[in-house]
């Protein structure tokens, strides 16, 4: 799933590849994926894009007043074309979800994977008509995201950790992957109650957060679309590397595995050594 500097590196690519363009067309390959009805995908063609913004996750494409919000949720993603094929997109069982052209022949398309169908796309006069952008959370790296703020996120907060980070209306743009890394860096246990961190472990754990999402952007920055994922997989301490050594102490990096995801984690730097139950308890093994 794309996360927040996976989103904010295809903002900054799009922002930097659309900038003097006009829409042209926005066509479907499956009608699941707009959300909205009005305006209609038609309302967004001659506009320019007047510019390239996130929510969390959430991409935003402002095209004269009128907005393309869109979520890449777990198996969604954009994919760029100097010169988008001229065959108009059919709805149908292409993984193409939505495409849009420009003026220049150029454009992108939005696909997702497998059969579980999560990504959505909205067409909005703003983006506070999107439910799920207005009831995000605070954005990690804002400068109003200071070490009092996650204080009292944290102190307001009895649910373990790891829940804590990836909850979107609590702290917005963090997922599965980077919560790992930042657990991993803050030295802390994913099933750790927010409420019971002393003030030396939120400290670490806010330093922990800011600095692994920023030097991931910094990482991303630049990049192609087609290149951010293999870039992600790259850059990863702990997450989808089980069986391997940890980087820190060379200890295995160990799992725990639930129905539909499973978390990374090494014991030694954050468990005090115990390894965690692999099932879906906070309790350790006995």
């Amino acid at each position: 799933m794309p996360e927040l500097p996976e989103v904010q590196a295809l903002v900054d690519f799009l922002r930097v590849r659309t900038e003097g363009l006009v829409v042209t067309g926005v066509e479907l390959g499956s009608i699941s994926v707009l959300k909205t009805f009005s305006p209609p995908p038609q309302a967004l063609v001659g506009a320019p894009v007047d510019g390239v913004a996130r929510h969390g996750k959430f991409l935003d494409l402002d095209c004269g007043g009128t907005h393309l919000v869109f979520h890449l949720a777990r198996a969604g993603w954009l994919r760029w074309s100097d010169a988008i094929p001229a065959t108009v997109l059919r709805p149908g069982k292409s993984p193409i979800a939505l495409r849009v052209r420009f003026d220049d022949g150029s454009g992108f398309d939005l696909t997702e994977a497998g059969t579980k169908k999560s990504l959505a796309a909205y067409i909005v006069g703003d983006v506070s008509a999107v439910p799920r952008i207005v009831s995000l959370g605070p954005d990690p790296l804002g400068d109003d995201f200071t070490l009092e703020v996650f204080s009292q996120i944290a102190a307001s907060h009895r649910m373990q950790i790891k829940g804590m980070l990836r909850d979107q209306s609590i702290i917005a743009g963090v997922g599965n992957a980077y919560s790992d890394e930042v657990l991993h860096v803050a030295k802390l246990s994913p099933f750790a109650l927010a409420v019971n961190l002393s003030p030396d472990e939120v400290e670490r754990l806010y330093r922990a957060l800011r600095g692994t999402l920023a030097a991931a952007v910094a990482t991303a920055s630049g990049k192609p679309a087609k290149e951010l994922k293999d870039a992600k997989r790259a850059g990863m301490r702990v997450h989808g590397r089980t069986g391997e050594v940890c980087p820190e102490c060379g200890d295995v990096v160990r799992e725990v595995s639930f129905a539909d995801s499973s978390l990374q984690y090494c014991a030694t730097c954050q468990t005090g050594g115990k390894p965690l139950a692999d099932r879906r308890t906070s309790k350790f093994l006995k």
